[in-house]
């Protein structure tokens, strides 16, 4: 191998490289001197980029080195790799010369079997499901409206900066409190559990949100333990779970109330959009005004209709009137009949009367003639009394006896009568009918307030 720096040499040894003649300098090193060869070990960080080109850590228990598979080699692999699958990979050994990162270039990929640690994840998963831990009919809804919504996370991860802008943005109003704990590590599962306990011993929040930022399956195994899947399934309050990215899956997520496929997915399901409640708010109350506009509009209708049906107050006076007439006049008849049919047997009984005999016949008859005549006036004179009093209630209740003592009947052009100043606008005609006469009016102004 010829470096280009010969011992010895002060010529050469004076020679300076630039950071990419020596990257360049070591990739073609590499690329001379080592074959394609098989490497065997566990995926980790896959990430599937939009190119098409597979990027992802191939490690084992000692060490690890970055790997990428390009979309032409990637599109033979008959199976979809992820996180924990272990594999062995046909690969040449370079350098990834804009970093200076050593890496494999992977030209083909099989099967070896499944890592320890997604083995393991199988296992419990497996275990909880059988449990019923998994089941839809165990999950609870979440609050519509919470009054308060609880984070359980770490203070420094990336995760609760984007939950608390999206809680911002969607529910201004709605207050938040964090419940601190590591989500990485040894003691976080420990941690976690604790942080879900003081949440429901506090009991501040209508729902929980357990969230976390994406990473390799070693950096979320935290929410791969059992005791967190214990502790969000016994929790109280509806736990809402938004852990790594939308690929990403965790035992916290088959167990929580509601899966959200990123932090800022689980924010968003657990606050609802202000904006979103303006605008149902304002087409409920669209609603309800067009409901209330058929509900007018049909009592307007039958209020027609009842009008049509409704005889006016003047003309059932004036039938009333004409039926009292009648029955005066037949209360005179019969009356007048009574009469002359009395006169007539006193006329015929003084016919059949022969000449008195004596002054005391004649008496009797004279005193039978004046009680004829007493009763006929006796008659006459209550009937007249009860003929007066009919008169004098007609009277009490005829239109024309309001119109006397001052007052008019307002009509407008279709003759129904106006009861109200906001019946009539400016400009309107109307009909006033007095005690003797009518006038036809126009209206210049009103005095009720209302604005024209």
């Amino acid at each position: 191998m010829n470096s280009g720096i010969a011992n010895g040499n002060p010529g050469l040894a004076r020679e300076i490289l630039s950071v990419g003649q020596l990257n360049r300098m070591v990739a073609g090193l590499l690329q001379r001197n080592i074959a394609p060869l098989w490497v065997a070990g566990e995926l980790s960080n896959v990430v599937r980029a939009a190119s098409g080109h597979w990027y992802f850590t191939l490690k084992d228990a000692s060490a690890q080195v970055r790997a990428v598979m390009f979309r032409g080699r990637a599109q033979y692999v008959d199976f979809v790799p992820r996180d924990g699958d272990r594999v062995e990979v046909r690969a040449l050994v370079g350098l990834y010369e804009p970093r200076g990162d050593y890496q494999l270039t992977v030209e083909a990929m099989r099967r070896a079997g499944d890592g320890d640690l997604y083995q393991r994840f199988v296992q419990l998963k497996a275990r909880l499901q059988a449990e019923g831990l998994f089941e839809p009919a165990r999950k609870r809804s979440l609050p519509p409206m919470p009054r308060t919504i609880g984070i359980v996370t770490s203070p420094q991860a990336a995760a609760l900066r984007d939950v608390l802008t999206t809680l911002r943005r969607r529910a201004p109003g709605v207050p938040v409190i964090v419940y601190p704990t590591p989500v990485q590590g040894v003691e976080a599962p420990a941690a976690i559990v604790a942080a879900l306990a003081a949440a429901a011993r506090r009991r501040e929040c209508d729902v929980l949100l357990l969230v976390r930022g994406g990473g390799s399956i070693e950096d979320l195994w935290a929410f791969n333990d059992e005791r967190v899947a214990r502790a969000v399934t016994a929790s109280p309050i509806p736990v809402v779970s938004g852990v790594g990215h939308e690929t990403d899956f965790t035992i916290a997520d088959f167990v929580a109330d509601l899966r959200a496929p990123t932090p800022t997915a689980a924010a968003a399901a657990a606050a609802p959009d202000w904006r979103e409640l303006l605008q149902a708010a304002l087409r409920a109350g669209e609603r309800c005004m067009r409901a209330w506009t058929r509900r007018v509009e049909s009592l307007e209708q039958r209020l027609d209709t009842s009008a049509r049906l409704l005889r006016s107050p003047s003309a059932r006076w004036q039938e009333r009137a004409a039926r009292l007439r009648a029955l005066a006049q037949r209360v005179a008849a019969l009356a007048r009949a009574s009469i002359g049919q009395r006169a007539l047997r006193v006329e015929r009984a003084r016919a059949g009367i022969r000449p008195p005999r004596s002054e005391l016949a004649a008496q009797r008859l004279d005193a039978a003639t004046q009680g004829l005549r007493r009763a006929a006036d006796v008659l006459l004179a209550r009937r007249d009394e009860r003929l007066e009093r009919c008169a004098a209630a007609l009277a009490l209740v005829s239109p024309q006896a309001v119109l006397e003592r001052g007052y008019a009947i307002v009509q407008d052009h279709d003759g129904r009568v106006v009861r109200s100043a906001v019946d009539a606008s400016p400009g309107d005609a109307l009909n006033v009918t007095l005690a003797r006469g009518a006038l036809r009016v126009e209206v210049r102004e009103r005095a009720d307030g209302v604005p024209d």
